[in-house]
C-alpha cells in the first residue's frame, strides 16, 4: 500500500493553508469564542473563502473534488489548534451534516444549497439524536406525516452542533409508523426560520465551549414535498453510511489532539525542573510519553488505512469502528497522562491542556459510543 501520510503535494498544500488560518484567526481569538459560546459567522465565512468546506464536493458547486485522505489531512491540521469547539463547528458542517445533501440530494436540492454551504454563507447541522435515544438511531420517535403535497414534522432533537446559529439542518424522522426498528426512517431538509421549528434551548457543555449546541423542537412544522432528502423510508441507511465518514473524522480529530497534547507536554517537561533535574530526566516520565507516542502513531496509521479503504470503495465498517473505539479511548488516556505531568499548572485555564482534557472527553461518546463501536467490530470478527 502506498505511503498515505507523507509526500503528497496536494495534501501538504492543504495542511499549510489550514495551518496558516489557525495561526492567524483561531489561536489569537479562541479564548474569546470559548466565553461567548460560538464561533463568529464572519470567521466561518472567511474560512469558506479558502475552499476547504468543499474538499470532497464536485467542482461545479465550488468544491475541490478530492477524497477521504484529504479530509483526514484537513481534520488533522485543524485539530492541532487546541480549540476543539472551533474544530467541531467546522467539521459538523463539512463532514457530518452537508454530506447528506451531497450524497442523496437531487440536482435541484444540491444546486439550491451546495454553493452556499461550500462558501460558508450557510452553516449546516444534522439532527438525528433524540433525548431518549442516544446512539440507538433505530429508536427515534420524531415523526413526519404526509399532508397534501408536503409533510408535517413533530418531535425533538438534542445535542445538535450548530443548532443555535446554523442555517439548514438535515433531520431524521420516522415516516412509516408501522415499520419496525431501522425501517421507515427518512431524512428532511429543514431551513432555520421554518414555521414550527424552534431552538428550545442552548445547551451548557463541559467542553467544546466555543461550539453552539442546542435542543431543537418541531411542532407541526410544515415542509414542502421537496424537503424530502433521498428516498422515503431509506434514511436509516443514509445515516449509517455517513456515520462511516463521521467516525473517520472523529478518529483523525482524536489522533491529532493527542499528538498536540504530547508535543505541549514534551515542551513543558523538558523545561520544568523538579528534584534537581528536569521532568524529562525522570525515566518513568520519558518512557510513559514514549509509549503514548507509539500508540498515537499506530492509531494514526489505522485512521489513514481506513480512509484509504474508503477511497477504494471497499467496505471499511470494521476498520472504521475500530478507529472510533480505539482513538476515542486513546485521546482520553493521552490527555489524562499529559495533564498529570503538568502538575498543578495542568488544572489552570491559562494552559491549553486544561481545555483539551475537557474537550477530549466527548470523543469516546459522540458519533457512536465506544461500546457500540466494539459491538460493530465484534459482529465482524
Amino acid at each position: 500500500m502506498p505511503n498515505l501520510i507523507y509526500g503528497n503535494e496536494t495534501l501538504d498544500a492543504l495542511r499549510d493553508q489550514v495551518r496558516r488560518f489557525v495561526e492567524d484567526e483561531v489561536l489569537p481569538n479562541g479564548d474569546a469564542w470559548e466565553k461567548t459560546g460560538m464561533v463568529p459567522r464572519d470567521v466561518l465565512e472567511k474560512m469558506g473563502k479558502l475552499g476547504v468546506y468543499g474538499i470532497r464536493y464536485p467542482e461545479k458547486y465550488g468544491g475541490a473534488g478530492l477524497d477521504t485522505l484529504a479530509t483526514v489531512a484537513f481534520v488533522e491540521e485543524l485539530s492541532r489548534s487546541t480549540y476543539a469547539g472551533f474544530n467541531v463547528t467546522v467539521l459538523v458542517h463539512t463532514d457530518m451534516a452537508s454530506p447528506h445533501l451531497q450524497r442523496f440530494g437531487t440536482d435541484e436540492q444540491c444546486e439550491r444549497y451546495m454553493p452556499d454551504i461550500i462558501s460558508g454563507r450557510k452553516i449546516s447541522g444534522v439532527a438525528v439524536t433524540e433525548p431518549g435515544g442516544g446512539s440507538d438511531v433505530a429508536a427515534l420517535t420524531t415523526k413526519a406525516v404526509k399532508r397534501g403535497n408536503g409533510w408535517v414534522l413533530n418531535g425533538s432533537k438534542i445535542f445538535i452542533t450548530n443548532g443555535v446559529h446554523g442555517d439548514v439542518f438535515f433531520v431524521a424522522a420516522r415516516t412509516d409508523p408501522d415499520a419496525k426498528g431501522s425501517r421507515g426512517v427518512s431524512m428532511f431538509i429543514v431551513d432555520k426560520g421554518t414555521p414550527g421549528f424552534k431552538v428550545s434551548k442552548q445547551l451548557d457543555k463541559m467542553g467544546w465551549r466555543s461550539s453552539d449546541t442546542a435542543e431543537l423542537v418541531f411542532e407541526d412544522c410544515e415542509l414542502s414535498g421537496d424537503a424530502l432528502l433521498g428516498e422515503e423510508n431509506q434514511g436509516f441507511y443514509a445515516i449509517m453510511k455517513n456515520f462511516q465518514n463521521e467516525r473517520i473524522v472523529i478518529g483523525a480529530m482524536s489522533v491529532s489532539e493527542s499528538q498536540k497534547a504530547i508535543d505541549l507536554t514534551l515542551e513543558y517537561v523538558k523545561d520544568r525542573a523538579a528534584f534537581g533535574a528536569t521532568l524529562w530526566d525522570k525515566q518513568a516520565i520519558r518512557q510513559r510519553l514514549a509509549m503514548l507516542q507509539a500508540e498515537v502513531s499506530a492509531a494514526r496509521q489505522l485512521v489513514y488505512h481506513s480512509a484509504w479503504l474508503d477511497t477504494q470503495g471497499l467496505d471499511a465498517t470494521k476498520e472504521v469502528s475500530m478507529v472510533k473505539a480505539l482513538c476515542g479511548e486513546l485521546v482520553n488516556k493521552v490527555m489524562y497522562t499529559c495533564q498529570q505531568f503538568f502538575g498543578g499548572y495542568g488544572y489552570m485555564k491559562e494552559y491549553p491542556i486544561e481545555r483539551m482534557v475537557r474537550d477530549a472527553r466527548i470523543l469516546s461518546v459522540g458519533g457512536g459510543a465506544t461500546e457500540v463501536m466494539l459491538e460493530e467490530v465484534a459482529k465482524r470478527m
